[in-house]
């Protein structure tokens, strides 16, 4: 059987040549050396459970590709849009300069721009799923995921706890990440199901675990991780003095709340048997990652 490091590794391929070839195919110019900057590398995690919800599903990867490169343009916009100085104010990405700093904070922002078009634009391809009724599926949810109801909506939750008077709760925290993070990992792990016309219930349930696992890897990253292998700046968080699932878990506590996490996604995959053993290894990898 494959297993998850290579699978992620001969996903992340496939959707960067997608991706690459997408934009290359535009009119030239500064902008679209900037989206295929921002696009290039990175893990591709989001493109790889489009990939792997679609094989259970009976749907190939030349059929899969360009949803799964569309997730990833959108999670590249995001993170030229964070980096910018108004929002994170991050100079290193993936261990390069961030789109403002190697350009200006224009053509960052008309980069961002164009990357989430180019995802709606790649969802409306013939290719994009099976059926019309599929893409008509994918471009809504994707809307919504990544929208003022998902990822754009925790971001500005995000930034509004800077300033709060009073810390965010637990409760709050796993509110803001189910859009900031989950809302796209979400997505990617349901558009198997919705290309195919099934019930994205399960992929769903493990979606909802898998995002915030991720978000408390990241945030223990952001305390015992190694600058140079993530590729930015780390102990922001502490810098800004924001409430995270480890400041109010504790690193211990935080840990065990991701293993327990962990398991929920592995148990939701039941439905699938060992079809799906590929995304339980990813499960687990997210909280063993070093980046």
């Amino acid at each position: 059987m494959t297993d998850f490091p290579a699978a992620l590794s001969a996903a992340a391929e496939r959707v960067e040549t997608r991706l690459q070839a997408e934009i290359a195919s535009l009119p030239q110019s500064t902008v679209r050396d900037a989206m295929a900057y921002a696009a290039r590398g990175g893990k591709k995690l989001r493109g790889f459970l489009v990939l792997e919800s679609a094989r259970l599903h009976g749907i190939g990867p030349d059929r899969a590709v360009a949803a799964a490169a569309a997730i990833e343009a959108i999670h590249a916009y995001s993170l030229v849009h964070d980096d910018l100085p108004a929002m994170d104010d991050d100079d290193l990405r993936r261990g390069q300069p961030t789109v403002h700093v190697k350009w200006d904070e224009a053509t960052a922002i008309l980069t961002g721009d164009a990357l989430q078009t180019l995802a709606f634009g790649l969802l409306a391809s013939e290719d994009a799923a099976p059926d019309d009724a599929g893409r008509l599926a994918l471009l809504g949810t994707l809307a919504h995921a990544s929208g003022g109801a998902g990822m754009v909506l925790g971001q500005a939750l995000d930034i509004s706890a800077e300033t709060a008077i009073d810390p965010l709760d637990l409760a709050a925290i796993t509110d803001l990440q189910r859009g900031k993070t989950g809302a796209l990992i979400a997505w990617s792990a349901c558009a198997g199901a919705r290309m195919a016309g099934a019930d994205p219930a399960p992929l769903a349930a493990y979606a909802q675990a898998l995002g915030l696992a991720f978000q408390i890897a990241d945030d223990l990253l952001d305390i015992e991780g190694d600058a140079a292998l993530a590729g930015k700046r780390l102990q922001k968080d502490i810098a800004a003095g924001k409430a995270t699932f480890v400041s109010l878990l504790g690193v211990e506590g935080a840990k065990t709340r991701a293993r327990h996490l962990v398991a929920q996604a592995q148990d939701a995959l039941a439905p699938y048997g060992a079809r799906a053993d590929i995304l339980r290894q990813a499960a687990q990898f997210v909280i063993a990652r070093k980046a």
